[in-house]
């Protein structure tokens, strides 16, 4: 089934994204809340795929971002006992809507609960990668050597991005008080899943997160944790789709996150 869904994913792409890219109108284009858009191409790739998941799996149940926006009381479902599909048809909808690049197009399975495979594919170019829970990560077929970071680099030669536009503005003062001791700061990509596979894959070290949605996260979470990194709360407690808070710091290593919590987040 590891390949059947990343050939779904190609064919929804091919079929409902691709077409759509640059060819976008404003009736095409909708404000769900502010700064949160949805385009037809989020739609309809939507459609396509949880039609394509619900007959790779029988009885599975589909829980897709653009469902829960009509209907929020399907976010209950992430709960469910049974096999349950997360999906994120655009990721980085803003890009997408814009004609700029990253976007990617997002799965997890989820069984009784527990995140146990996901792939994220990057439409423009073709590329896949794909997570197992226990059994390592592959990018385009290639596998990631698990622990792709090695030894982290110290403190000064870290570079990964801050998202800082959600958060509070206590927060912001202190995350931005410790970015002096960075080596390099981006200004993120406005693409959740690009951030996390630019860290499995060694192209940068971090990312943090204020907004912790479960479509945007759990695919490439899986993918940085097989990949040897971590995903944890602010607080230091491991990263649970279904917990509420906000608040999200990624990196590549155990070691990495404990120097970058200790530099953003000091204990008051």
């Amino acid at each position: 089934m590891i390949d059947e869904v990343g050939e779904l994913l190609r064919e929804a792409a091919a079929r409902t994204v691709l077409p759509w890219f640059n060819q976008l109108s404003a009736e095409h284009i909708v404000e769900k809340a502010p700064g949160d858009l949805v385009t037809i191409a989020d739609q309809q790739a939507e459609e396509f795929v949880a039609a394509g998941l619900r007959r790779l799996l029988p009885g599975s149940v589909v829980v897709g971002e653009e469902a829960v926006s009509v209907d929020d009381h399907l976010l209950r479902r992430l709960r469910d006992g049974g096999r349950v599909w997360l999906v994120d048809p655009i990721d980085g909808t803003a890009n997408f809507a814009a004609g700029r690049r990253p976007f990617v197009m997002m799965v997890a399975l989820l069984d009784a609960g527990v995140p146990v495979a996901s792939w994220i594919l990057d439409p423009i170019v073709g590329s896949l990668a794909v997570a197992e829970r226990g059994a390592g990560c592959v990018v385009d077929g290639v596998r990631l050597a698990d622990g792709v970071s090695g030894e982290s680099p110290p403190l000064g030669k870290l570079r990964g991005a801050l998202a800082l536009r959600y958060l509070p503005d206590e927060l912001r003062a202190r995350v931005l008080a410790g970015v002096d001791g960075l080596g390099v700061v981006l200004p993120g990509q406005h693409c959740a899943g690009r951030e996390h596979w630019d860290i499995a894959t060694g192209e940068q070290d971090f990312a943090l997160f204020w907004r912790t949605l479960p479509w945007d996260h759990v695919p490439g979470t899986l993918l940085v944790r097989e990949a040897g990194g971590v995903a944890r709360r602010l607080d230091g407690s491991p990263y649970d789709y279904t917990d509420d808070r906000p608040g999200l710091l990624v990196a590549r290593s155990e070691a990495a996150w404990q120097e970058l919590r200790e530099a953003l987040l000091p204990a008051d």
